[in-house]
């Protein structure tokens, strides 16, 4: 059972393929790294890496030995029993058992050998259809977001707190090995304050012999510290960025550092090229399963994931629910899916559109907002009709009362509905609301209140635009019932989302 504070002072020695396909030599290092760590007085995890091969690789690339990870993965794989075995031998030196999935059905197989913690590495950190496979195990989860863009890191801190998971997110330069001048260490800072409720960590492929980076990264308050082991004999190289076990424990004795190696604070980290490279040569591209016509929706179904992918290809890490492919051509069974071959309708552009339009209206009614937020739109009937139906609500607290800010775009309407459990009083904060009550319009103006009872039949709109507080007793998904009874087939009709009151800086994009 991993306790809830099983995120702090969290070192995690990486397996990864130094087992080299050989299973006595990863006992090995697991015996060996445990003899040197045991005098620590810190929470000790070990991880491996499950890929099921045989889908992971394309079925024409499998032989492939000029493919750099296709003749890694295939060079050093490991049957389940084989890996069973090193997870038993893990559990049996006091370790926190932690394994990285790289597709669905090492996912199945993590569930399966239950394990204690999911990581998440960071190729995979906007992997999508993965990520939906991770959040259905009952595990906390570690996440690497090296590559990732504010926008991306956002976006996955949301999709995990709105499944209430227990994760942990790790600060990460994906370079093998990486220099101590790009080390970036004062992200750690950046991450902390823009998660404040999130344990933040750090996973470092420096060189083995950096014991400063680890020191300077407990100085700014990570938890979480991850670093790749290994063992180098007659028979096996160590690769440049994993420690021996006496360099392990040299850096567990790590403690504090300059900040010479840290880079920026206050702005997110700006990737280089070659990280760009490493870790999409990672990314599982996106193929046709079977035949695709033309004018086809490509979904989860009529697809599959495997490494390599090519220039321009689609990747796992594009398929978002926020995101439509439809097939301008035939596309052939096991053919790499190309965005040349697909017209492409962003939903997250239009989400950002739809930001960018109620930017302005918050910006003019200075209403101060806390820096994080939930925010929600409605879009009665369908997000393409936002502006004339819908409303974006601020979810600011909800128990035995509720308070809501709801903002309303110029010419917008909002559906007649009704409450059977909810009381509201509406407080006008900014702009024109004209507020239907059974089947009375009136309008309101700033600083005008209205009380609106149980059952009783309301709407509002605005011609200018409008920012009014919703104050009630406790508020309950199932408690809006519309005059429109197709509303309530739309299945879809709510985005809900984390927002940044920092967006409103500039506009987002």
């Amino acid at each position: 059972m991993v306790s809830e504070g099983i995120f702090d002072n969290l070192f995690i020695f990486e397996l990864a393929n130094n087992h080299m396909g050989d299973v006595r030599h990863g006992l090995k290092i697991i015996g060996e790294i445990s003899e040197k760590s045991r005098s620590f007085n810190f929470k000790f995890g070990f991880k491996l890496q499950y890929r099921d091969l045989d889908t992971f690789i394309h079925p024409d690339y499998k032989t492939r030995q000029d493919i750099k990870y296709v003749k890694r993965f295939s060079e050093t794989r490991l049957d389940e029993k084989e890996l069973k075995l090193l997870k038993d031998e893990i559990k049996k030196n006091g370790f926190v058992a932690i394994c990285t999935p790289f597709d669905e059905n090492s996912a199945d197989l993590v569930e399966k050998h239950d394990f204690d913690i999911i990581k998440v590495g960071s190729c995979s950190f906007t992997d999508w259809p993965l990520l939906e496979r991770i959040v259905r195990i009952n595990k906390p989860v570690v996440l690497s977001c090296a590559g990732a863009s504010m926008e991306d890191i956002d976006r996955v801190v949301s999709f995990f707190e709105h499944r209430e998971k227990n994760f942990s997110l790790m600060h990460c330069v994906g370079e093998y090995p990486v220099s101590s001048e790009d080390l970036q260490l004062n992200q750690i800072d950046f991450l902390k304050k823009r998660y404040p409720e999130i344990p933040i960590g750090y996973s470092g492929h420096e060189a083995p012999d950096n014991y400063g980076a680890v020191k300077t990264a407990i100085s700014k308050g990570a938890t979480v510290f991850e670093k790749h082991v290994g063992i180098k004999t007659d028979r096996y190289n160590l690769n440049a960025y994993s420690a021996t076990p006496e360099q392990t424990y040299l850096w567990l004795q790590s403690a504090q550092e300059a900040l010479k190696m840290c880079g920026s604070r206050d702005e997110g980290r700006k990737v280089s090229e070659r990280e760009r490279s490493e870790l999409r040569g990672l990314q599982r591209g996106v193929f046709a399963k079977r035949k695709i016509k033309k004018g086809e929706k490509i979904g989860i179904s009529s697809v599959f994931f495997a490494i390599p992918n090519f220039e321009n290809q689609i990747i796992a890490n594009d398929m978002s629910k926020y995101i439509e492919f439809t097939a301008k051509k035939d596309i052939e069974e096991k053919q790499a899916i190309l965005f040349n071959d697909v017209n492409v309708n962003n939903l997250r552009g239009r989400i950002l559109e739809i930001i960018n339009e109620i930017r302005p209206i918050l910006l003019n009614s200075r209403i101060t907002l806390p820096n994080r937020l939930g925010l929600e739109l409605s879009h009665h009937y369908g997000i393409e009709v936002f502006e004339k139906f819908g409303a974006a609500i601020i979810n600011c607290i909800n128990r035995e009362y509720c308070k809501k800010l709801i903002i309303v775009l110029p010419g917008q309407k909002h559906p007649v509905h009704s409450h059977l459990k909810k009381e509201e009083t509406f407080h006008v904060l900014y702009g024109d609301v004209n507020i239907n009550v059974n089947g009375i319009d009136k309008e309101f103006k700033t600083g005008d209140m209205v009380i609106i009872e149980r059952a009783t039949k309301h709407g509002f709109s605005s011609r200018k635009g409008a920012i009014f507080e919703e104050i009630s007793t406790t508020h309950y998904n199932d408690d809006s019932f519309y005059e429109d009874a197709e509303i309530l087939k739309n299945n879809n009709r709510k985005t809900n989302m984390v927002f940044w009151a920092d967006w409103f800086i500039k506009p987002v994009s």
